[in-house]
């Protein structure tokens, strides 16, 4: 495959998107294989596949990792090139913050950016939904892809889209796992080979919710409960909501969603499941 075009100004990324339409994924660098499914998945959506490697300051509170995060631009242009991207757009803060990092203008998330997430970390969606459409303003993309993982990220931006009129397809790509079934994050590299046995149980913890759905919510969050338990894993939250993140139904599709740390990463999952219908 021919090597992306690397764009780093906004005058270089409009030459290189020209007027076709335009795939988007947006990412923060340090690639990996769940990473590579975005980008297969957006390739046929668009004319043009660009994809954005940036490390956003703003997403990060103090005392976390921004420093830390890892950036991979080599290996990850390599990545690019092997998924097919036509344009890496990889700014530097200046060109996505002109006003600097305290002045500029920022996107409140609204109430469902106060829960789950937000609840933990609660700069974190105005960083992430600020980024975003700044992002979508210099893209402008036709449709842009992120994952499922990320689930309440993921609900947000589509509220995104949606109320500030963006006039971007905004498309979910289920989560890629590890064959035991860890979901794959770029900070799992932070794990030692005993975090990364213990990690697995997070998912098992949504597969065993999975299979107590048809005795209602309290059945699933019992069952999950109890793999995180055995574990010895806390869940900073592992609840069920609506597909909206609203409180479930019974009988109706739903969501279950867990956050724990094991060791110094904090892992995210979640997934689908049917509610069994009040008897």
């Amino acid at each position: 495959m021919p090597d992306p075009t690397i764009a780093r100004t906004r005058a270089e990324l409009d030459a290189a998107r020209g007027d076709s339409t335009v795939a988007f994924v947006p990412t923060m660098g340090a690639l990996h294989d769940g990473h590579l499914q975005l980008l297969k998945h957006a390739r046929p959506l668009g004319d043009t596949l660009v994809a954005s490697i940036f490390v956003n300051p703003t997403q990060f509170a103090p005392g976390e990792d921004f420093d830390a995060y890892p950036r991979t631009f080599d290996a990850d242009l390599e990545r690019c090139a092997e998924a097919g991207v036509d344009v890496v757009f990889a700014p530097v803060v200046e060109t996505m913050y002109p006003s600097g990092l305290v002045d500029t203008v920022t996107v409140d998330p609204g109430p469902l950016g106060t829960i789950l997430e937000g609840a933990a970390r609660p700069t974190h969606f105005r960083g992430v939904l600020t980024v975003v459409a700044k992002l979508f303003g210099l893209v402008r993309p036709d449709v842009a892809v992120f994952g499922e993982k990320d689930y309440q990220q993921l609900t947000l931006i589509r509220h995104l889209a949606r109320e500030l009129a963006l006039g971007v397809e905004i498309v979910g790509c289920p989560t890629v796992r590890e064959p035991d079934g860890l979901a794959m994050s770029s900070r799992n590299r932070y794990l030692s080979v005993e975090e990364r046995q213990r990690a697995a149980h997070v998912s098992a913890a949504l597969r065993a919710g999975v299979a107590a759905a048809a005795a209602g919510e309290q059945a699933v969050l019992a069952a999950a409960h109890d793999v995180l338990e055995a574990a010895g894993i806390t869940p900073d939250y592992l609840v069920v909501t609506d597909p909206e993140l609203g409180p479930a139904r019974p009988g109706a599709e739903a969501r279950l969603l867990v956050a724990a740390k094991v060791g110094s990463p904090r892992l995210l999952d979640n997934t689908a499941l049917t509610l069994g219908a009040l008897s």
